[in-house]
């Protein structure tokens, strides 16, 4: 008996601290966040970047597939940003594949795909025949420490995050959505 106590403690400590890690920052009422390009945007976005709907998204510079070119996140940008963090192994990033493609193509003009592969777990030559076998005309980056995946909190695959022109995470997508949902999102984000 009193070993299953100890146990729900544990259980019950886990659960706060969980809880309390994951429990959004407050700001006070009113205050203004500030961009890291200087910009005001919303009393609602705390200051600190969090891998969080509405809040900045963390800042990263990672490499390009083929090692020709580095890709930034991070900030005020010109156009709407998808970050898709995927593996070639991965059963439901190859369902999500064709939407994205469809997704990058239809909106490409105002939105930005990175696709974030989780090199660390992934090997480069199944991630490079993933990306020819899909097709893929969006840069394909990659994470081979998995420190970027570790800042986004990124613990299984697909995740995407859609970014506005301001630098703020309005929808942190996890798993497999459907296309439908992905125009909402994109609309709502595109429009704003």
């Amino acid at each position: 008996m009193k070993r299953n106590l100890i146990i729900v403690g544990l259980v019950l400590v886990a659960i706060a601290a969980v809880w309390i890690w994951d429990s959004p920052a407050k700001e006070p009422a009113g205050q203004l966040a500030e961009s890291s390009v200087g910009g005001a945007v919303d009393g609602n976005i705390p200051k600190d970047p969090a891998p969080k709907d509405n809040h900045y998204a963390p800042s990263f510079s990672l490499a390009s597939l083929d090692g020709t070119s580095s890709f930034k996140v991070g900030g005020k940008r010109d156009k709407v940003l998808i970050v898709n963090f995927w593996a070639a192994w991965c059963a439901p990033c190859e369902l999500e594949a064709p939407d994205l493609k469809d997704i990058y193509e239809k909106h490409k003009d105002k939105l930005d795909l990175y696709a974030v592969n989780a090199t660390k777990y992934d090997k480069l030559r199944e991630a490079h025949d993933f990306v020819k076998e899909q097709k893929f005309v969006f840069p394909v980056l990659t994470d081979a420490k998995g420190d970027v995946g570790d800042l986004y909190k990124v613990f299984s695959y697909p995740i995407s995050f859609i970014i506005d022109r301001n630098g703020v995470i309005r929808h942190r997508i996890e798993g497999v959505i459907e296309r439908e949902q992905w125009e909402i999102y994109l609309q709502e984000v595109i429009d704003s």
